[in-house]
């Protein structure tokens, strides 16, 4: 099985690195290889609201499609994603999002494993590729709308 935790300090506030994570609706506007994404269902149960969504990815000539269970925790500021139909024997992530003196400290885990022993293998052989480039579309897409924010406040004066 494939596993990989990282954590990083960037330098945005924790409300907009968490939004940005919730809103998987979005993803397909700047998450590379998410071709489409369709919430499917929303549920709220307590303070929590659980998404089922479907995703569809493709890289060259593999393309995939699979719906997941994703728990949105605002007051703890919390993702936690399960896959719950797909080419997946196991597909788990999990954020957390600390506020830090530098912007907001990013706890990120996956673990992933393919049915399919080739899809398994591809996927092993470009993981590390696939994570950076992941991270950095996320990153990227906080430097955008962190810029949308100060321009429309600045606007504003």
């Amino acid at each position: 099985m494939n596993r990989h935790s990282e954590a990083r300090i960037v330098p945005h506030p924790v409300e907009v690195m968490y939004a940005i994570v919730a809103d998987v609706g979005r993803y397909p506007e700047f998450l590379p290889w998410v071709t489409s994404l369709t919430v499917k269902s929303r549920e709220w149960i307590d303070t929590r609201e659980m998404l089922l969504a479907e995703m569809s990815v493709g890289f060259g000539a593999l393309s995939e499609r699979y719906t997941s269970r994703v728990m949105l925790d605002p007051e703890r500021r919390r993702i936690d994603v399960a896959q719950t139909d797909g080419p997946f024997r196991v597909l788990e992530n999990h954020w957390q999002f600390t506020p830090d003196p530098k912007g907001c400290r990013v706890d990120f885990a996956i673990a992933f494993e393919f049915r399919s022993r080739l899809l398994d293998a591809i996927a092993s052989a470009a993981f590390e590729r696939v994570m950076l480039k992941m991270t950095g579309a996320f990153e990227a897409r906080a430097r955008v709308l962190s810029d949308q924010a100060v321009q429309k406040r600045e606007g504003g004066l």
